[in-house]
């Protein structure tokens, strides 16, 4: 099971998350893309007048073949692809960030690649979109599930879903 985190708030966001949820479908096994409502969700820890996101989450399984830095590089040349440039400023606004949460029960940590997403199970605009789709997976370290983390989270983080709903979502 791969979960990936989508997030835009630059551009045409709702197009741009549309179109890359589409585009995942290229790294699953056929029919096994499953994503979540799109939400609105206020920036965290972004430059002042950051505009608000939109976010959601995808699920699926793996293509034989892939590893966890394989499918990170394909979601980094997505990025590419929608426009966000290959050096950026972290937090900053973007027209697609993409980010593998998890990969399976694999870790990974180094310089350039930590999994599972060291933040991940920190942020609202996250764990949402990842409970509607997998409440009951247990995130790595913590021995909590995504619902029970979601559920317990202390933040100030504005999240609500909107009505938009993208190809492949089971809701």
């Amino acid at each position: 099971m791969v979960l990936v985190g989508l997030g835009s708030n630059q551009g045409e966001s709702l197009d741009i998350m549309l179109h890359a949820t589409e585009a995942l479908a290229q790294f699953a096994v056929p029919s096994s893309l499953r994503s979540s409502r799109f939400w609105q969700t206020t920036p965290v820890n972004c430059p002042p007048g950051s505009g608000l996101f939109i976010n959601s989450a995808a699920v699926f399984e793996v293509a034989d073949g892939m590893s966890p830095e394989t499918v990170l590089t394909e979601l980094k040349a997505l990025e590419r692809k929608f426009g966000r440039a290959q050096n950026y400023v972290r937090n900053a606004p973007r027209e697609l960030d993409l980010d593998l949460l998890l990969f399976d029960d694999a870790t990974r940590d180094s310089v350039d690649f930590t999994l599972p997403h060291p933040r991940a199970h920190l942020r609202k605009f996250v764990l949402a979109p990842a409970a509607e789709l997998v409440p009951d997976v247990i995130w790595p370290h913590t021995g909590q599930s995504i619902r029970q983390l979601l559920e317990t989270l202390n933040t100030d983080e504005e999240v609500a879903p909107i009505r938009a709903r993208p190809p492949y979502c089971e809701l």
